[in-house]
This record gives structure tokens, C-alpha cells and sequence, in this order.
């Protein structure tokens, strides 16, 4: 997950409110429960040690969501009585997930907000493709395209040279117009952005428009077959969805496999445990840091100063290296910092896990790095 929206988060030193908030509820009975959930939220921001000011502001913010037609909820950070940054989320987060502490609690945001690829679904058959956007809170359409050569459309018998001739002709209208479609998918992917493509339609038209894409989109487009003229489901586009992210996930998981492998001289290019993470954090080497939101590791303590790398599993190292101010933090949302402002991308583990129980890395956390 790029998470360089989080940068304005890491500009000012300070203690910092974080709060996940349910908005999934939209019964007759949901601006009551709105309003209980922002006194909860705001109490026990309150009990942990938060000033008035911050607790009125991230109450004042809620207040203002009552009618908020959300389908799963928001992710609020505010220090100094003023909210900095708000987060819309794909999954409805648990009840009472509310923090405050040196450093502003994002790691439930690469499972809460994160993985979730923008899909650009192709519609398509013999004549042309109708385009449509798909993500977690998104569905619109997003164009069309009509092949340039309408005929012939359907092969015949092949029982004598005229009708081959005919078959011949029909063959090459299919590869002109599924040219025609790949092209102006890419271009629509393009403008949009799209992490995902969804070729939608008879198994033979969408294999042409997928031989016909440019090769960096190769890996990105899947096919999935489906009657002319029909639409997929919200179910089925959030499975193939989360078919893609859990692949991806697991060849990010079997790359740092390879990567913990020693070369000649005894280095490895990943590394798992804080001491050793820390390390590389301090050194700016985080390629890829690799979280599992409940490993042990994750809400271990450690020491922060004014700049990202300067963090520490104790205190006096800190010092040592010459750093006057310290404060505790947990070590996920130390690194995650450290991740964020060297544009190191952060990847959640909480798929694999999901999908074949192995725990890895050892402790919760681990990157692959820079440099070896």
C-alpha cells in the first residue's frame, strides 16, 4: 500500500489522537447511535490522556458524519485540537479502535483502507466494449468503444473455398476490433489510474483483447467468463478483487522468502525483528516493509526523536546517538513513519495469513531492503 498521504501526519512532532469509526449503520435508529459513538470516541480518547481540545475536535468531526451515507466507515488523526487528516475505509473497523500517542495509529489502516485496487471492467464482445469502474465504494461508467469493422461478424460452414474465404474474413474483423477495444482500454486505464482490469464476455473475444494489450498490462488484466450483454455482481467483482490483492501478497511474501536467502558474503536482502528493522530504518535502506497487524512485535515499545530515523529499541541508544528529545511509540507505527517518508511502500500480511495460516515474518514484521 503507498502511503504518502500519511506525510502531512509526520511533519509536526506531538502527541496524536487516532480513531476508527463505524458509519455501516444506516437505520431509523443511526443518528442516535452516531451521536453516542462520537461521546464514546472522544471519552476515551479522554482517558488515555488526550487534551480537551483534541477530544472536542475529533467529537466536533464525528457530529458532522451523523448523516454520512458511508458504507463502512472513517479513520480521523488530530493533535493540538485540530483533525489533520481524514480517511475513508473499505472494511468496517471494530468498535472502540481509538489511540493517542506520541505517534498517530495507522498500521489498521492497511487492512481497513488499504488493498483496494480501483477495477476497470471491459464489457466485451464481437462489435465493441462498454467500460465501467468498480472499487470498494465506487461504480460508474467509464465509456465505450465500438469496434470500426461491423462485418462480418459470424463465421460459416468452411465446405468450400468461398465460405474459408468468408471464415478469413470474419477472423481478421474479430483481431481489427479487438485491437481497437485493447487500445482504448489501455487508454481509459491510462486516465483513470485503474489497478485492475476485468475483461467480461465469451472466452475467445476476451482472449484476443487480452493478446492485444500492451505487455505492462498483462499482468494486471484477468478474464472471467460471462453471457453477452450481462453484468457482474458487487460479489463477483470483490472476489476476482480479492483474488488479485491476495496474489499479489503472496509474490511479495515469496520474493522476501528468497531475499532472506545469504548471497556469498553472508547478506541478506530482508530482514525481520525490530532491533534489525530499526537498523535499517536509521540507515533509510526500507524497500518494502511487511506487517501482520496482530503480530507480537507490532505494539512492542520503542523510542522515537523529532525525524523518522531516529528511532530506537531503548532509550539511551537514542541518546547515544546524540538525540536530546525521546518518546515511547509502538514499534509498528515508528516504522511505518520511517516506511512512509522514505516512500517505501507497506504491505499487509493479513491475506496470506487469512489464506494459508503461515505466520511470517517471525514477530509480525519484516522488509525487504534497500540495498544489502
Amino acid at each position: 500500500m503507498e502511503l504518502a498521504f500519511l506525510n502531512p501526519l509526520y511533519e509536526h512532532p506531538g502527541s496524536w489522537a487516532s480513531a476508527y469509526v463505524d458509519l455501516s449503520q444506516h437505520d431509523a435508529d443511526m443518528h442516535h447511535q452516531r451521536h453516542l459513538t462520537a461521546e464514546a470516541v472522544s471519552r476515551g480518547l479522554r482517558e488515555q490522556g488526550a487534551d480537551e481540545a483534541t477530544c472536542r475536535a475529533v467529537r466536533d468531526a464525528l457530529e458532522e458524519l451523523v448523516r454520512s451515507t458511508e458504507p463502512y466507515g472513517r479513520a480521523l488523526f488530530a493533535r493540538d485540537g485540530e483533525v489533520a487528516l481524514q480517511v475513508p475505509l473499505t472494511q468496517t473497523p471494530p468498535q472502540g479502535l481509538v489511540h493517542w500517542g506520541t505517534l498517530p495509529h495507522v498500521t489498521p489502516l492497511l487492512d481497513l483502507a488499504g488493498e483496494d485496487p480501483v477495477s476497470l471492467v471491459a464489457y466485451i464482445d464481437r462489435t465493441g466494449a462498454d467500460f465501467e469502474l468498480r472499487s470498494a465504494v465506487l461504480q460508474e461508467e467509464a465509456g465505450h468503444v465500438t469496434g470500426s469493422r461491423q462485418w462480418p461478424m459470424h463465421r460459416a460452414k468452411a465446405s468450400d473455398w468461398s465460405e474459408r474465404h468468408f471464415q478469413l474474413k470474419v477472423e481478421n474483423t474479430w483481431e481489427h476490433n479487438a485491437r481497437e477495444i485493447a487500445e482504448a482500454l489501455a487508454a481509459c486505464q491510462a486516465d483513470t489510474g485503474a489497478d485492475l482490469l476485468i475483461l467480461c464476455g465469451e472466452e475467445r473475444e476476451c482472449r484476443s483483447v487480452h493478446e492485444q494489450l500492451p505487455r505492462h498490462l498483462h499482468d494486471r488484466a484477468v478474464r472471467t467468463a460471462h453471457g453477452i450483454g450481462s453484468r457482474l455482481l458487487p460479489r463477483e467483482v470483490e472476489e476476482i478483487r480479492a483474488r488479485h490483492v491476495r496474489e499479489r501478497i503472496l509474490a511479495e511474501v515469496d520474493r522476501y522468502r528468497a531475499a532472506r536467502t545469504r548471497d556469498e558474503e553472508r547478506r541478506t536482502a530482508a530482514v525481520e525483528g525490530v532491533p534489525q528493522l530499526i537498523e535499517a530504518a536509521r540507515e533509510h535502506r526500507l524497500a518494502e516493509l511487511l506487517i501482520r497487524p496482530d503480530g507480537p512485535d507490532t505494539h512492542r515499545e520503542v523510542w522515537v526523536g523529532e525525524d523518522p530515523d531516529q528511532l530506537a529499541a531503548r532509550r539511551t541508544e537514542l541518546r547515544n546517538l546524540g538525540e536530546e528529545h525521546a518518546w515511547p511509540a509502538r514499534a509498528d507505527d515508528a516504522l511505518v513513519r520511517a516506511a512512509v517518508v522514505t516512500d517505501a511502500p507497506v504491505l499487509s500480511l493479513t491475506p496470506v495469513v487469512e489464506a494459508t495460516g503461515e505466520e511470517i515474518p517471525a514477530g509480525g514484521m519484516g522488509a525487504l531492503l534497500r540495498w544489502t
